[in-house]
């Protein structure tokens, strides 16, 4: 190989830390071109994964590093709901292998790439008042620099509760509710007041006075978006589900 072509090799093996996706543009940064990927992956040098996606031969995949990834090519894509709060120790029941929940803004699907390493499951949610290039409070996990979306543990939790009645039972979510003892009542406060489902709302109150939980006290649902004084009413396969102004 020409000594262009070995140096432009191990810019690849020694730039870039190991579990991380690349793809045909982070190969372009490296002055590896389209023609180049293709002699690399046929020379064994390069493992393709799916169209425009690669890793190196041998090597691990991260789950960090990957996700991060899929946030570029989904709009608001976060870890949220259950996950975000086991990322966060809040968890009730532990499964053999979680499957993660990822949360985006627009349809989607994740790539096979990704869940036949990572059990994941991907939900277009517009919960809030937001846009996707501003979520609000998710960022990087524990602000660490390329570290993937997480949302706060007050955000998982009005997203886990927006899945009750459709993927998430109500027992677990009652019984993970009694474990955020510590939420922030500023943030969850703003998270509420900019909801848009009236049936988060009521359940976050429900629940956290039915646990007596310090967070809920300090909420006053008169400034909140609760809806009319009309019951909001549910029939899932946890039964009926009555939730009060």
């Amino acid at each position: 190989m020409a000594t262009t072509g070995t140096s432009k090799l191990n810019a690849l093996y020694t730039r870039l830390p190991p579990g991380m996706p690349l793809t045909s543009e982070d190969l372009a940064a490296l002055g590896i071109s389209v023609d180049l990927a293709v002699h690399y992956v046929r020379a064994g040098w390069l493992t393709r994964l799916a169209r425009g996606v690669f890793c190196r031969p041998n090597d691990t995949l991260g789950l960090h590093p990957s996700l991060t990834l899929l946030q570029r090519r989904f709009k608001g894509l976060h870890v949220g709901g259950k996950s975000a709060l086991d990322w966060y120790g809040v968890r009730q029941y532990v499964a053999q292998q979680p499957v993660l929940q990822l949360y985006g803004w627009a349809a989607g699907r994740l790539p096979e790439w990704f869940t036949e390493r990572f059990p994941a499951e991907y939900h277009r949610k517009r919960l809030f008042d937001e846009q996707p290039g501003a979520l609000l409070h998710a960022g990087p996990f524990e602000k660490r620099n390329g570290a993937p979306q997480v949302s706060a543990p007050e955000r998982a939790l009005l997203e886990l509760l927006s899945d009750v009645g459709v993927r998430q039972p109500l027992q677990e979510a009652r019984e993970l509710v009694e474990s955020t003892y510590s939420l922030r009542v500023d943030l969850l406060r703003e998270l509420l007041q900019r909801c848009t489902s009236v049936k988060t709302v009521r359940l976050c109150l429900q629940l956290g006075r039915e646990a007596s939980l310090p967070w809920a006290a300090k909420l006053d649902p008169a400034t909140l978006p609760t809806g009319s004084d009309r019951p909001w009413v549910s029939r899932s396969a946890d039964g009926l589900l009555v939730l009060k102004r």
